[in-house]
């Protein structure tokens, strides 16, 4: 709801206008997380000023999208799973810091908040009776993964979303507008957030009694990703800034295939449901090799898939390894993933007779804003769901296809939080506020800085100092080239566009990361450091955040 206009002085002879805005709730990021905790609240919550959608670009280009696998979804009518079964797959690929009731909870309620996803028009794949139709991935014990489109589950639960949320009069939208600061006060309490417009150039303040971040995930701090462009940190920089605790920030998923062969942002992910259907992972010469790794083979967690795969690579000085899905029936490879059929055919390979060449890629962040089931950070009113989270359920290694489910239910849980709560903007700011507001108002003194070369810097330092192996000497290096390229970028706050704006967010995150690994002197899931093999007898997460400065370890 726009309410007008501040005035501010930014120097003493130039004064520049800031909308100003209320509503019920903030959500930052139009992920299927945020898309689905709007139409929840908008369900059941009071909401006199209404909901807010902010997105950095246009409606329906996320992380989410470029899901391919499918969703973990523990059903009634699956006779062969249980959430016991679910939950103890979980807990070992974990790696020892999953959090039993966590997972317990999200497994519990899986098969309530799918069945909801289908009353907005989501569609699962079935088969010619019309039931559900259940995929095998790395480290379930079971047949568990529902998936839409044969291979594009993201999208087609994106699309169904996002249509409903179109037409929805009670849902603002903001597109192509960064959330560039939050606005807590000296309370600890967040009243809403500072925004930016990349079209106008226009900043507005808008308040609001929740913010919930939204915001997904940090793929492109690493050179090989398989995250879209926009998957810059945001929220993580966000909260950080904003005093809220995050956790276990140094556990970065790489999946080991990712398509060997660059884009223009990022690398064609190769689903791990391929290797649920029989696809084997092979040398140049046609060899497999997974047996020297581990006796699950292709379907170990990805950690050790991954390892294994980087291992190869150097021992054969070799770019890439193969999948070999060759012995997958031609018919049903086109029809269980016709998108990454026509994307290897675009590249010239023909699944069904020629091997993929594959290589590990960073593709998810297990650490984020420590946060209860409900989304409930440790700042008051400022909530984060979906990746930008760490609730406790995928632990140092997330098991496949169990993000897509904590989006879910996780969303479902704020809104079933929020449905009794007085949701009024707030009628006053405190100095602690204003003061923030006003850091944005203060002039730029240099031009505008092309960051596409520092990114790309950026970029190299995280994969090869804080990558797939760790180890303090690599860290430490990471460390300073991290600081050295903060030199090369003079913003601290106000930011011209859009691309400076995720840069500093960036740099904020990397160097976080880093540090937090640098600290955790053990190898765990997906942390592995090459000084210290070992995993501890006890397990613990590590939080860190902006007002305390300083990295702690927690039972």
């Amino acid at each position: 709801m726009f309410l007008g206009y501040y005035v501010i002085n930014r120097n003493k002879s130039e004064a520049i206008r800031m909308k100003y805005s209320k509503y019920s709730t903030i959500i930052i990021g139009s992920g299927i997380a945020g898309l689905y905790a709007a139409l929840k609240i908008e369900q059941q919550a009071n909401l006199p000023d209404g909901i807010l959608l902010i997105t950095k670009s246009k409606l329906g280009e996320s992380n989410s999208r470029y899901a391919q696998g499918g969703m973990v979804g523990v059903l009634k009518e699956n006779k062969k799973d249980s959430v016991s079964s679910h939950v103890s797959d979980t807990i070992k690929a974990g790696a020892g810091l999953s959090e039993f009731n966590t997972v317990k909870f999200i497994s519990e309620h899986s098969d309530r908040v799918i069945k909801d996803l289908l009353n907005f028009g989501v569609e699962f794949d079935r088969d010619e009776n019309g039931n559900l139709t259940f995929t095998l991935e790395a480290a379930h014990s079971v047949n568990r993964v529902l998936h839409s489109g044969g291979d594009a589950t993201g999208k087609m639960i994106e699309q169904s979303l996002c249509h409903t949320i179109l037409n929805n009069h009670n849902i603002d939208i903001y597109e192509q507008t960064v959330a560039v600061d939050l606005l807590v006060n000296s309370k600890n309490e967040c009243k809403g957030v500072l925004i930016f417009n990349d079209v106008t150039k226009e900043y507005e303040t808008i308040y609001s009694p929740v913010v919930i971040l939204a915001t997904g995930g940090i793929g492109q701090l690493y050179k090989y990703t398989t995250n879209p462009i926009g998957a810059t940190g945001d929220g993580l920089a966000l909260a950080y800034n904003a005093g809220a605790v995050l956790q276990d920030m140094e556990f970065v998923q790489f999946h080991p295939t990712a398509l060997a062969i660059d884009g223009d942002e990022n690398r064609f992910l190769i689903s791990e449901a391929v290797r649920g259907e029989g696809a084997k992972l092979v040398d140049a010469d046609g060899t497999e090799f997974m047996h020297k790794y581990d006796d699950r083979l292709e379907l170990a967690p990805r950690d050790i898939v991954t390892r294994a795969n980087y291992n190869e690579m150097r021992e054969h000085h070799s770019d890439c390894v193969y999948l070999n899905a060759t012995c997958i029936n031609t018919d049903k490879l086109k029809e269980r993933f016709p998108n990454i059929s026509k994307k290897c055919m675009e590249n010239g390979i023909d699944m069904s007779h020629d091997f993929i060449p594959v290589a590990p890629a960073a593709h998810y962040f297990m650490g984020g804003v420590k946060t209860n089931i409900e989304g409930e950070t440790s700042v008051k009113g400022l909530f984060a769901i979906g990746e930008v989270s760490s609730t406790g359920l995928h632990g140092g290694n997330r098991l496949a296809s169990n993000s897509l489910l904590e989006c879910v239910v996780c969303a479902y849980e704020v809104a079933d939080f929020l449905k009794d709560e007085e949701l009024h903007a707030p009628k006053q700011i405190d100095a602690e506020i204003k003061a923030t507001i006003d850091k944005y108002s203060e002039e730029i003194e240099s031009d505008e800085i092309d960051v596409k070369d520092l990114k790309k810097e950026l970029q190299e330092i995280m994969w090869k100092y804080t990558g797939i192996l760790r180890d303090e000497k690599s860290l430490m290096t990471g460390l300073e080239k991290l600081n050295d390229l903060q030199e090369k970028f003079p913003r601290k706050y106000c930011c011209l566009n859009r691309e400076e704006y995720e840069f500093r967010n960036m740099l904020i995150v990397a160097k976080l990361i880093t540090t937090c690994a640098l600290q955790r002197k053990e190898s765990r899931g997906a942390h592995y450091r090459t000084d210290y093999l070992q995993t501890n007898e006890e397990s613990v997460h590590s939080c860190i955040s902006g007002k305390e400065g300083e990295l702690c370890f927690v039972k």
